[in-house]
């Protein structure tokens, strides 16, 4: 058997590994590279393999750094299944249409500009269409059902608590022509035991090989009462500067959270009565989803609803969720204070680029960041306080409050990502791989694996290979 990381290989996004057992070749994800613009386009259009040599895909939640360059593997000739949780299928449906999208509107609002430079035009890595195809190749099944997806390899999934549908995976494999025998489970992103929405990651089963994310390897996550105070004092101190806040959010997961918490807020009279819009199409589906899902719901959010009197987590009288072109064009003209959520998280594409452009230069705002920004993109250089950012190919001044607030990340913590770990038989486990993460976490956190007496922890580069026989 064979292991090959492809990538999130000391770096987060473009989740993607290769196990090769049994002449057959299983992907474990297949996510959209984001960073320097200048690779971006490379890497996420041109695979390190044959994408028609790939037999089957195993997708372990729906953000877009996990399952975004599915439709381009599928375009490049895979025709084998997606096996996923049925939530994640349903949320794949939302979130990869609205890649395509995005991707169809970014490049015709290139193009027009190349071609004012006589530059030839660029293509999408995969449009719309390229997406409909996917989604016949998706299967999803329920949590703790094991499943056969390739000749000696069974897969089932495990609760990672991260976002709806995340899940853990475990691979029984049996090699054919030696009888030897291993597990696999691949961590996919773990959530937090104390998450405000969602039911903390379970107990893993032993395992021989472990691949393990480590965003947050090197953190310890601001508490989610100490964070909703954080909030709180950001949007008030906003307001009496007559000033938007305006946050960049993944739309699953993080904007729920944030919906929540400001409708906890709203509930006790912490806040004034600011209007509230979900831009983002995505997050307005994927909202839906969740409201489909409340058996995975913490008891208590359930005890908020009861005792705060409210009729849902994701809706109270100040929140609009806006899907039209129009009404979000209106929000750049709004005089009075407001928040404004929208996507992407890292501010890499989608409607949060207009609502920054029109924002920035203006001091009384505020640009509040509560996700995770990879290296390179406009997320990230936002955050590490630029003086001038280039959006949509014209350069900004940034005189907007920028702050951060980490308690609201879906990612498990140190500690959380030890904990986890903490529960495999230290005498079975061969070999724990650390991906998904920047180098210095991942090295802090592998320290603290050895401690824990972790035998073997590898930090693998992309394209790194590991036998096992």
């Amino acid at each position: 058997m064979q292991i090959t990381f492809h990538g999130a290989a000391q770096e987060v996004t473009g989740s993607m590994h290769l196990i090769e057992v049994n002449h057959q070749r299983i992907l474990l994800e297949c996510g959209f590279y984001q960073g320097r613009r200048a690779d971006t386009y490379e890497r996420n259009l041109n695979f390190p393999f044959d994408a028609a040599s790939i037999d089957t895909v195993v997708l372990s939640h729906a953000h877009i750094d996990h399952s975004g360059n599915l439709p381009n593997l599928v375009k490049q000739g895979f025709t084998g299944n997606i096996w996923c949780t049925s939530a994640t299928r349903n949320l794949c449906t939302y979130m990869l249409m609205d890649s395509g999208h995005i991707m169809e509107k970014d490049v015709e609002y290139v193009n027009k500009r190349r071609r004012r430079k006589g530059e030839p035009p660029v293509e999408p890595i995969y449009t719309q269409d390229d997406v409909q195809k996917t989604f016949d190749q998706f299967i999803g099944i329920g949590l703790h059902r094991t499943v056969p997806i390739a000749d000696g390899v069974q897969l089932t999934f495990h609760n990672a608590g991260h976002i709806l549908g995340a899940a853990f995976v475990q691979l029984d494999i049996r090699e054919q022509s030696t009888g030897k025998q291993w597990r696999v489970v691949f961590s996919g992103d773990l959530g937090r035991y104390e998450s405000a929405i969602l039911n903390p990651p379970e107990v893993p089963p032993d395992a021989d090989i472990v691949i393990m994310e480590s965003t947050y390897g090197s953190r310890h996550h601001e508490p989610y009462k100490s964070a909703r105070k954080h909030l709180r004092d950001i949007i008030n101190a906003t307001a009496r500067r007559r000033g938007k806040v305006i946050i960049p959010s993944f739309a699953v997961g993080r904007t729920q959270e944030i919906v929540y918490a400001l409708n906890q807020l709203d509930a006790n009279g912490d806040i004034p009565e600011l209007s509230v819009f979900v831009d983002s199409p995505l997050a307005v589906n994927a909202t839906d989803v969740f409201r489909m899902h409340p058996e995975v719901w913490r008891p208590e959010l359930r005890e908020f609803l009861n005792d705060g009197g409210r009729k849902a987590p994701f809706d109270y009288s100040n929140l609009e969720y806006v899907r039209d072109v129009r009404r979000s064009k209106q929000l750049n003209n709004l005089a009075e204070p407001a928040i404004i959520i929208s996507a992407s998280g890292m501010a890499e594409s989608g409607r949060i680029l207009h609502h920054l452009k029109n924002n920035i230069e203006d001091p009384a705002n505020t640009v509040l960041i509560v996700s995770f920004q990879a290296e390179h993109t406009l997320g990230r250089r936002l955050l590490e306080g630029a003086e001038r950012v280039r959006i949509f190919g014209d350069e900004y001044n940034l005189r907007a409050q920028v702050e951060v607030i980490e308690g609201y990340s879906a990612h498990a913590d140190q500690g959380g990502l030890l904990q986890w770990a903490g529960d495999f038989d230290r005498k079975r486990l061969q070999t724990l791989f650390l991906v998904h993460g920047e180098p210095e976490p991942m090295t802090t956190l592998a320290t603290k694996l050895r401690q824990a007496n972790v035998k073997q922890v590898e930090m693998p580069v992309r394209g790194q290979s590991f036998q096992f026989s």
